[in-house]
Parts: structure tokens; C-alpha cells; sequence
């Protein structure tokens, strides 16, 4: 165990300086920067020269990525090229949105996809099986923004249950007003508790009917404690790094739900900050993104390694 571990660490290490160098690169390879989009269609290529000049765009990649590099060493994030204002504040009070969606919608994966799994594993075949499967597969295939779109137009819309989006929000109106969160966070749920909750099914299934498993009535204990001790700890093996990525695809996911409910989070500052080319921001939104999905994979792997399905067979 402690071998994996060192080396999936050292994995993961490798892992985050290919993410700088590659989210360096892309933001360079963007056409157009940030003099661009601040002087616009009326500026003259004098006065975008001058302030290219002014921002420092116009040194050669490797000394920026030197130098953006060596803020981050020391926890500086930078400054907006847009705004002039420090990043991690950008950052800091984006966060708060994002998370008031991500933290209902992973408790709620969290506690749906084990329950969902292995009821449908343990009822293979049956109605609710097959009803539970074909539920997951419609969810599955309807796109998040689609989903959206469709929720605000008949349950916002059409009925006036909820409110349709969260325009100049902050964490602290979203607080006082909760139920602008229902419908983002049941878009954010759906896909990522249908594919845990197949995640689970499978394995729960495929342990149910397993040689051991099969052993161990053979020896006379008893199908709950069969399903308790062996098949539900060697189904939730696999099913830990499906988990870690639908951590990381909640933040993936937040960057649409976001533009269709009009939230000003992470996702929302993303976007921003590519179509201003503002080279601080938007490297340190995919930066942040990259790490986080780099952290939870190394989480889920390890907790799959140590979940991995034990074939001792104990009365």
C-alpha cells in the first residue's frame, strides 16, 4: 500500500506540472489578447501596441510563464488585466457560489447513488430494476444544458414554482433566497447520480452472483450478511473512482449550469475571462479546475486500492 501510494503521489506531482505548462500554452496559443479586447474594433494598432507594452504582453512566452510561475511559488496569484484587481479575490468571492451548487448536488450523489445502485443490483431484472435503468439512461442521454433549459421553461416558466435564474446574485442572496438553488442543483445531480448509480448497480450484481459470494451461502451465513460483509465493500471499489469523477465533473458542469441560470461562479468567471484573454485569470481558473480534478482522482484511486475487492473467504 505505501509503494502505490508514493507512486501515485509522484504521479499526480508529474501530473500538475504538465497542467502548468499545458494551461500556459493554451492561453498563449488563444488568438488575440487582452490589449485586443480592451481597445476593441476602435483602437489604433499604436495605441494596442502601446498598451501591450504597458501589460507586459508583448515579452517572450517563456519569461511570462517564468515569471507567472514564480508568483504562484510564492501564493501570488496575480492582478486582472481587465479590472487591475488581485485574482484571488475574483476567485474568493466566485467560490461561495459554486460551492452552495456543488455541496447539495455531491450529498446528494452521495446519498442517491449507493441507495439507487444497490437496490437495482440486488433486484436484478425485476421492475424496478428496469425501471430505475431506463430513468438513468433518459437522464443520461439529455444534455445539462438541455435539462436547464427545460426546467426553467416548464417549472419557472410555465408554473412559476421556482425561480428561473439568479442574475447579480451573490453567496449571501442565494443564502436568503434557497430555492433559486433547487433547479441548478437537480441539473447537476442527474447525470452524475445516473452514472455512480450504474457504477454501483453493475458491481453489486456481478458480486451478487460471484463465486465467493456463492461460497459463502454454501458455508450457511446469511444473504444480508453476505451482502453487508462482501458485496457491497468489493462493489464500492470501482465504484470510488467513478465517484471522484463526478467531483470533478460537478465543476465542469457548474460552467454551464451557471450560463443557463445566470450565476456568477467559478464556471461564469471562466468564460469571462477567456473572452477578455485575460492571460492572470483564466490560467488560474484552469489551473484550479485541472488541480482539483488531478487531487480527487489521486483520492478516488487510492481509496479504490484500498476497497479493491478482497477474495478471502470467511464463515
Amino acid at each position: 500500500m505505501r509503494a502505490y501510494v508514493l507512486r501515485r503521489c509522484l504521479l499526480a506531482v508529474l501530473q500538475c506540472l504538465v497542467v502548468l505548462v499545458a494551461v500556459f500554452a493554451v492561453g498563449t496559443l488563444l488568438p488575440g489578447d487582452t490589449a485586443d479586447v480592451l481597445r476593441g474594433e476602435l483602437g489604433t494598432p499604436e495605441q494596442v501596441a502601446a498598451l501591450r507594452d504597458q501589460l507586459g504582453l508583448d515579452e517572450p512566452a517563456w519569461t511570462r510563464f517564468g515569471q507567472w510561475l514564480g508568483h504562484l511559488l510564492t501564493g501570488d496569484l496575480g492582478n486582472s488585466l481587465t479590472t487591475g484587481l488581485p485574482v484571488g479575490d475574483d476567485i474568493g468571492r466566485r467560490a461561495g457560489v459554486t460551492v452552495l451548487l456543488g455541496v447539495p448536488a455531491l450529498l446528494l450523489v452521495t446519498v442517491l447513488a449507493p441507495v439507487v445502485g444497490t437496490v437495482s443490483g440486488l433486484r436484478e431484472a425485476s421492475r424496478v430494476d428496469r425501471a430505475l435503468n431506463t430513468a438513468a439512461l433518459v437522464l443520461h442521454a439529455v444534455p445539462e444544458f438541455v435539462l436547464g433549459l427545460l426546467l426553467v421553461a416548464s417549472v419557472s416558466l410555465a408554473a412559476g414554482l421556482l425561480p428561473a435564474t439568479a442574475v447579480g446574485m451573490d453567496a449571501d442572496a442565494l443564502l436568503a433566497q434557497p430555492a433559486v438553488l433547487v433547479l441548478p442543483v437537480i441539473v447537476l445531480t442527474s447525470r452524475h447520480l445516473c452514472d455512480l448509480a450504474r457504477q454501483i448497480r453493475a458491481g453489486v450484481a456481478a458480486e451478487r452472483h460471484g463465486a465467493v459470494a456463492e461460497h459463502l451461502r454454501l458455508l450457511g451465513m446469511r444473504e444480508r450478511t453476505v451482502v453487508l460483509r462482501h458485496v457491497l465493500p468489493n462493489a464500492l471499489g470501482p465504484a470510488a473512482q467513478q465517484y471522484a469523477r463526478c467531483v470533478e465533473g460537478l465543476l465542469g458542469g457548474a460552467v454551464l449550469v451557471e450560463a443557463v441560470f445566470g450565476f456568477r461562479g467559478l464556471g461564469n468567471g471562466f468564460v469571462e475571462a477567456v473572452q477578455n484573454r485575460d492571460a492572470p485569470q483564466f490560467q488560474t481558473y484552469a489551473l484550479l479546475f485541472a488541480g482539483t480534478a488531478v487531487f480527487v482522482n489521486l483520492l478516488g484511486d487510492l481509496a479504490a486500492h484500498r476497497l479493491a475487492p478482497r477474495r478471502e473467504v470467511t464463515a
